[in-house]
C-alpha cells in the first residue's frame, strides 16, 4: 500500500472522529431524529481533499456510526438504508460535483449544499415511505418536507456557509492530495 494510501486512510478517520464528536454539538433535536449541527463540517475538508472512493468510504463510515449512535429513530432496514448509510454515503458526492468548478471557493459552495439536497432528498423519501404515517392527517410529503426540511435546511445553510467561510480563511485546507 502508498504510503499516500495510508495517509487518506488516517485522516480519513480523524476527520470521521471529528465529525462524529461535533455531531453532538446540536443547536437543535426534533423528537423522531433529526438535528441541526455542524458534524459534517469535517468531512466536506476531507472530500475536497482526496478523490471520490476515499470521499465515499469515510461518508459511510460516518453514515454507518451515525447509525449505531443515533440510529434509535431508524424503522427497520429500510429506515436505515435511506436515513443514514444511503443519505450520508452520498455526500461523498461532493468532491466530484466541486470539480468542475474553476473557481474553488465556488466548487466548495455548491458541492456542500448540493449532497446536503441529496442527503434531504433521501431523507424526504423515507419521511414518506415510511414516517408518513405519524402526519396526523397530512399528506406523507407535507409531512416529510417540513418536518426534514425543517432541520436540514439550516443545517445546509450552515454547513454551506462554514465550509466556505473555512476555505476563504484557510484555502490550504482544502488543497488536493495526490494518491
Amino acid at each position: 500500500m502508498k504510503k499516500s494510501k495510508v495517509y487518506a486512510l488516517c485522516e480519513g478517520a480523524i476527520m470521521v472522529a471529528l465529525a462524529t464528536a461535533l455531531s453532538y454539538v446540536k443547536l437543535m433535536e426534533l423528537p423522531q431524529g433529526g438535528s441541526v449541527c455542524i458534524g459534517m463540517l469535517p468531512l466536506f475538508i476531507y472530500f475536497y481533499r482526496w478523490d471520490w472512493k476515499h470521499s465515499f468510504l469515510a461518508a459511510f463510515a460516518y453514515g454507518l456510526l451515525q447509525l449505531i449512535f443515533d440510529g434509535a429513530y431508524a424503522w427497520g432496514p429500510t429506515s436505515m438504508l435511506l436515513d443514514y448509510v444511503l443519505a450520508f454515503t452520498l455526500l461523498g458526492l461532493a468532491c466530484a460535483i466541486a470539480k468542475p468548478f474553476s473557481n474553488k471557493l465556488v466548487g466548495v459552495g455548491v458541492g456542500t449544499a448540493v449532497v446536503c439536497f441529496i442527503r434531504f432528498m433521501c431523507s424526504f423519501l423515507s419521511g414518506v415511505l415510511i414516517w408518513g404515517n405519524l402526519s396526523d392527517g397530512l399528506p406523507a410529503w407535507t409531512y416529510s418536507l417540513t418536518y426534514n426540511g425543517s432541520y436540514m435546511l439550516p443545517e445546509t445553510i450552515m454547513t454551506t456557509i462554514a465550509a466556505v467561510l473555512i476555505y476563504k480563511a484557510a484555502p490550504q485546507l482544502f488543497r488536493a492530495q495526490n494518491d
